[in-house]
């Protein structure tokens, strides 16, 4: 008997789920954001500060345990989803599939679907979740080293956003060393700043974001 042997990428499995979550968010018309940062970045405060300008949104929430922050923004009165992954670290596009089967009779007039993945900067990375933005958070507290460090989550980023930007002065943080370190791979994409005590700073990504679904759906 002969052996056959396939090679086949190990996530063509996600990708073939992710395609098929392209077409069902297109039919629903969202606009979807994968959220993805470190724990503690500050994902679901930036949220819950949305929830303040617009609660024509829904989240898809990941974490390992606990729905803390499904709660949270629920009572924001934000539509929220969660999914628990146990001692998985990354969400894949067929738990975000599964979850958004639950989410979508509830979605009428909703315009933005964020899927906050799981505080991780190595395992998001890897997979596809059918959005059509990916957004990595990184926050004055962590340092500003991380581009290079992580530099699969930074090549996959379509945008950054640091935050906590109100503890700049207490930390040596430096932006430019963040543009170096993403021009250096490569990568010329905006640079968004936030604190939450700062309404402008939130305002400046939500409209980013709106000007993002524009040229998308």
């Amino acid at each position: 008997m002969q052996e056959v042997i396939i090679n086949e990428s190990i996530l063509s499995k996600n990708d073939r789920h992710a395609k098929m979550l392209r077409t069902i968010f297109a039919q629903h018309r969202l606009f979807v954001c994968n959220l993805m940062s470190s724990p503690g970045s500050g994902k679901t405060s930036l949220l819950e500060s949305f929830a303040h300008l617009s609660t024509s949104f829904a989240v898809i929430e990941g974490d390992l345990q606990t729905n803390r922050d499904t709660e949270r923004l629920q009572q924001c009165g934000i539509l929220s989803q969660q999914i628990s992954t146990g001692d998985l670290c990354h969400l894949d596009a067929q738990m975000v599939a599964g979850c958004f089967e639950t989410l979508s009779p509830k979605l009428a007039g909703q315009e933005i679907l964020f899927i906050e993945n799981v505080g991780n900067l190595v395992c998001p990375a890897s997979y596809d979740v059918g959005a059509h933005i990916n957004v990595v958070l990184l926050s004055v507290s962590e340092g500003d080293d991380k581009v290079l460090k992580y530099p699969t989550m930074f090549l996959r980023a379509d945008c950054v956003i640091v935050s906590k930007i109100d503890l700049l002065p207490h930390f040596a943080f430096e932006m430019d060393r963040i543009r170096d370190d993403l021009a250096q791979l490569g990568k010329q994409i905006p640079i968004l700043s936030i604190s939450t005590k700062d309404d402008t700073s939130i305002r400046n990504v939500w409209d980013y974001l709106l000007q993002r679904r524009a040229q998308c759906v």
